[in-house]
This record gives C-alpha cells, structure tokens and sequence, in this order.
C-alpha cells in the first residue's frame, strides 16, 4: 500500500499532461490515436505521455471505477474509528483485513481514522461495525449510513482549471 503523502512528493504535470488526462475523464475508451488527433499531437507524444503519467502513479486503479452497488453492497457508511495511538499499523492491517472496507484515511479531529464502508443492509454494517470494533486497540465507533452521493468522485474541474503555478 502507497502512502498517500507520497503523492504529495510528485513532479506537477505540464499544460499538455492536463489536456491528456481531461481527453481521457471526457472519454476513457478513446484509443491512443484518438486521442492524438483530439490534442494535434503525435500517437508517439501520446503514447511517451501516457507511459511517464503511469510511471509518476497518476492513474488510478480500475477497482475504483466499480460500484459496489452492483456487487451487491447497496449501504455506504463511514466509520469514525478512535484508536490507541502506539497500535495504529496494527489496527490499520486488521482494518484492511475486512473485505468490505473500500478505503480508510488517517484523519484529524476527534476520531483517528475514517473508514469507508459497503453492506448489504443495517443488520450487515452492525456485523462490519462489530469487526472494526473487534480490532485490537481500536476504543470506539462512531457510524454514520450515508444517504446519498451528493457529488461524486471527479477531478475533471482541477483539470480544466490546468496547472498551479510552483511554489
């Protein structure tokens, strides 16, 4: 697992890096060509970008494309987890150990880690609860269903806004 202030280490991309990545958020099954042509730069420029753009870890993985929805777990709910400091990596490992945790962030204010959830229905995310909850260090819960998305995952308006300048 990459940690995700490692990220924050990255070289920023340049004007064409940004167009390349809004071509594909508008249209991710455009082929290389396509693409290419779209921008008026060479199939080779595409491809040479591309290639440096996965090496940098920009791109996600697929697995974030799923919905859970369609595999069954219709609740989402976020866990706010207080834990014993000095067990943290532990808790984190059995954490991650429990399939339908979909993502958790280490987090300030009064809870340690946010942990994202899918379930099947209440009586599911009691028993999802009851696991994280079991782990050893973890203090206490807070669970909150979430009743909706109000917006979604997108990063398409950091991408039309292009660059930041460096700092």
């Amino acid at each position: 697992m990459k940690p995700l202030l490692a990220l924050g280490s990255m070289q920023p991309l340049d004007l064409t890096d940004m167009r390349l990545l809004l071509a594909m958020a508008k249209d991710p099954r455009r082929t290389v060509v396509a693409l290419a042509q779209r921008l008026g730069l060479s199939r080779n420029t595409v491809q040479a970008r591309m290639a440096q753009l996965e090496k940098k870890s920009v791109f996600l993985s697929f697995e974030r494309r799923i919905n859970t929805v369609s595999l069954g777990y219709p609740l989402t709910a976020f866990i706010h987890v207080h834990v014993q400091q000095q067990k943290l990596a532990a808790i984190t490992g059995s954490i991650a150990a429990i399939p339908e945790v979909i993502e958790a962030f280490g987090v300030t204010g009064q809870a340690d880690i946010l942990v994202r959830v899918v379930a099947v229905d209440a009586e599911d995310l009691f028993r999802i609860n009851g696991k994280v909850l079991a782990c050893d260090g973890v203090e206490r819960c807070d669970t909150s269903l979430a009743m909706g998305e109000l917006v979604p995952f997108r990063v398409e308006p950091l991408l039309e806004r292009g660059p930041l300048p460096p700092t």
